[in-house]
């Protein structure tokens, strides 16, 4: 990735954080943080994610990315080496430690927040833990692996009064934060429609089995999970010398054992824009029917107004995104296209944007969080967000694999009369674990 002048990063990132939603201050917080003091990160999970977050994060002014934990070794060198030489490059005497276990993050007093990267399964024990040990977190969405996760999480935060974003950087992405804005403000009248195309549920695991590579501490990969056979596409693949980076996405996020396919991969982005636009961030569907049954052709979420969700294509091209349509007029949106039924619904023109940084890094997003950690306030992705539309995905799937409608209390976060799909609320972890 190219680098950008600190000075400019700071006009371009900072005025686009300055349009996010004025949100209402964290009460009581227990460790305040001076607008003068530096934040300490620790990143849990070294893989291909964080190699964008860490370059977000550290090119923010007054952040330090101080440790990185994970259970593969040459991932930990990588980081190790990636962080030294940037704080050489830019002069800054900054110590960098790496772990295998994330425990060792927690347990250090000088670490203000943690960016969480680990694959799904880990989320949800990592991040209350990161809670109990009162640290601020970024969190990389899907949010958790299971409904009774999320739960526990947003009572951990709120609990402990500490900053949790989700990495969500479409909310802060100015092209989806327009699309929302006008349709919660009525510019398309009543919404009669949404069409939010993320792809399919997860699969069993069927990669063969290949030996576990001797830096890699497979059993704690696996943590909480159920034990599963290593694959090399779990973990694609990295070279130091000549330095080669992932060239493909960990395929756990594709197996059920492991993730949950792409109804929570890019639901996590697609479902939360549609539900952000219908003022659905508190609340969810009622009842979730899966692509298959009878004659429904695509996966249906219905609300209780009557507003009906589809994971369905908005255009031939099959475009992960979401099409809003309403009584006066529609609007297409996803990452780099915007359409509309009407030339006024069109966004006005970016504003200069920085070339060679990827969008994963979303860097206003990344400024939101630890501007939120400074000032003691919900970020513009905050933890009831992440829980609520990793639920709508997580149902989803429920949904799915009982090939069946589930009806869903979103008020009362609980299945209405059906005990065999209570049964999908949570899973048993392996001996030793527990949330």
């Amino acid at each position: 990735m190219q680098r950008i002048s600190r000075r400019r990063f700071i006009r371009t990132t900072i005025a686009g954080a300055a349009g996010l939603s004025v949100l209402p201050l964290i009460k009581n917080c227990r460790v305040p943080v001076s607008p003068n003091d530096v934040i300490r990160l620790g990143i849990i999970g070294l893989g291909r994610q964080t190699m964008y977050l860490m370059r977000g994060f550290s090119e923010i002014p007054g952040v330090h990315i101080v440790a990185g934990a994970d259970v593969y070794g040459i991932k930990r060198e990588r980081f190790e080496k990636r962080m030294n030489d940037f704080y050489d490059e830019n002069e800054m005497n900054v110590d960098v430690s790496t772990y295998e276990h994330y425990h060792q993050i927690l347990e250090r007093d000088d670490i203000d927040g943690v960016v969480v990267a680990t694959p799904d399964h880990w989320h949800g024990i990592i991040g209350v833990e990161s809670c109990q040990a009162g640290k601020d977190i970024y969190m990389e969405k899907p949010l958790t692996f299971t409904i009774k996760e999320g739960v526990e999480l947003v009572n951990a935060v709120r609990n402990n009064n500490l900053v949790l974003a989700t990495g969500s950087q479409q909310r802060s992405d100015p092209s989806f934060r327009h699309a929302v804005e006008l349709v919660r403000n009525g510019s398309l009248g009543r919404i009669e429609k949404v069409h939010a195309y993320v792809g399919g549920p997860p699969v069993p695991y069927d990669l063969p089995e290949e030996p576990v590579p001797a830096d890699l501490n497979w059993d704690l990969w696996l943590g909480p999970n159920p034990r599963v056979h290593y694959n090399h596409e779990l973990n694609p693949p990295i070279s130091l010398d000549p330095p080669r980076d992932e060239t493909l996405w960990g395929a756990w996020r594709w197996y059920k054992e492991m993730g949950g396919g792409f109804t929570t991969d890019w639901g996590a982005h697609m479902f939360d824009i549609a539900q952000w636009g219908l003022d659905k961030d508190d609340s969810g569907p009622r009842r979730i029917i899966p692509a298959g049954y009878n004659d429904y052709e695509f996966l249906t979420y219905e609300y209780d107004d009557g507003i009906i969700m589809t994971e369905e294509p908005f255009d031939e091209k099959l475009t992960k995104g979401v099409k809003f349509t309403g009584a006066d007029g529609w609007i297409e949106v996803s990452r780099g296209h915007y359409a509309a039924s009407d030339p006024d619904f069109i966004p006005p023109p970016e504003q200069e944007r920085e070339i060679g940084v990827a969008y994963e890094t979303g860097t206003p997003h990344l400024v939101d969080f630890i501007q939120s950690m400074r000032e003691r306030r919900d970020p513009v992705a905050p933890v009831e967000v992440g829980h609520r539309t990793c639920t709508t995905c997580t149902l989803g799937n429920i949904a799915y694999e009982l090939m069946r409608p589930v009806e869903w209390d979103p008020a009362r976060e609980s299945f209405v009369d059906d005990p065999e799909a209570e049964q999908y609320y949570h899973r048993e972890y392996r001996a030793g674990y527990s949330l």
